[in-house]
């Protein structure tokens, strides 16, 4: 129970914010924000972003 404790306040509180688009508008940024940093810290990732730039430079 003392699990449940912590979850069910904290769901709550995710559950208020749906309501506001405010607040849905500030988590979709953030989490843009994060998800681009995600992609550039992992190699896999990295490796097909300089990959594609290296095929553009060929290019043009």
């Amino acid at each position: 129970m003392p699990m449940l404790d912590f979850i069910l306040p904290a769901l709550v509180m995710i559950g208020g914010f749906w309501k506001t688009p405010v607040a849905l508008v500030v988590i979709a940024l953030g989490s843009a924000y994060l998800s681009g940093k995600a992609v550039e810290v992992i190699p896999f990732t990295r490796r097909i972003i300089e990959r594609r730039e290296a095929r553009e430079a060929e290019r043009g």
